[in-house]
């Protein structure tokens, strides 16, 4: 690896990274479902250890493009709640219009942590972006994890936690999109319980793995008695120092690992539309 300038020159890829916890941009690449095996692998590579990648100035990569692309890193999957693109029923379109106030998935979390198998990661593209505002936020399980007390670490280590899709804030941030592109099949709940210490299954690395958007209550307790300690955790994992904040413009692309990290779009721009597509890639059961 040569370092000039805070980028690492690294398999090929020119890497920046953006923050100490978390994120990091790759220069130079025009993504293509046709990359060589050998700049997938180094993406990979790169995404596994600073958890959040991206991508600028990719407004050449259509829909069907964008999730072939994302096809060469697992199984491209479908969610549940909201329908897909006609011309790629894979791709989701993530938009807050310019008379809507509340932007989707506008909190904390991270995706569907209410399924058994949640994401193994999200993929997005910005299509419009307001003038200015509309920034991500993104936070770093690991980091979360690796800075809580050893007394603390320790009693996590066997709980459980209930993740809902009925959280009242979050089924909030989804009810413009139901109302135009909701999924007939769609059922009313989805619940699941995953460890609140989950280890990932590539790096061998612990994250904490709760979240504001989706968790509910510790398995085998109430939500009242479960609050005190879910509230700090969610705390804990937004603290500044493990966190990054991407800037987005038009052909911006984002690539995150949901089994390590959190996300928070920010919704500053009122009275303006922005217009996002994405893909997300199936994972496995929590451990």
């Amino acid at each position: 690896m040569l370092t000039i300038n805070n980028e690492i020159k690294e398999r090929g890829l020119t890497v920046r990274r953006l923050a100490g916890a978390i994120g990091a941009e790759i220069k130079d690449v025009t993504i293509s479902p046709d990359l060589p095996e050998e700049t997938i692998a180094a993406i990979r590579e790169v995404w596994l250890r600073h958890g959040v990648v991206f991508f600028h100035d990719q407004e050449a990569l259509g829909p069907k493009a964008f999730a072939d692309f994302a096809r060469r890193f697992g199984e491209v999957t479908e969610y549940p709640f909201v329908k897909g693109l006609a011309e790629a029923p894979e791709v989701i379109p993530i938009i807050k219009l310019e008379h809507e106030t509340t932007n989707f998935g506008g909190l904390w979390h991270t995706d569907t942590a209410y399924l058994d198998s949640p994401p193994m990661a999200t993929l997005l593209i910005a299509r419009e972006v307001p003038p200015y505002g509309g920034d991500t936020l993104f936070a770093s399980g690991y980091a979360a994890y690796d800075a809580l007390s050893e007394g603390m670490k320790r009693m996590l280590g066997p709980l459980r936690a209930v993740n809902s899709s009925v959280k009242a804030e979050t089924t909030k941030t989804r009810e413009d999109r139901l109302r135009d592109s909701a999924r007939a099949d769609a059922q009313d709940i989805y619940e699941a319980e995953h460890p609140v210490v989950r280890t990932h299954p590539e790096t061998g690395r612990k994250a904490l793995y709760v979240n504001y958007g989706h968790t509910t209550r510790f398995a085998g307790m109430t939500e009242a008695e479960s609050a005190p300690l879910l509230d700090y955790l969610f705390t804990h994992q937004a603290r500044p120092e493990f966190t990054c904040r991407f800037s987005w413009r038009p052909g911006s692309l984002a690539f995150w690992d949901n089994r390590c990290v959190l996300h928070n779009p920010v919704n500053d721009y009122h009275g303006f539309r922005r217009v996002m597509h994405r893909v997300i890639l199936a994972g496995d059961r929590p451990a």
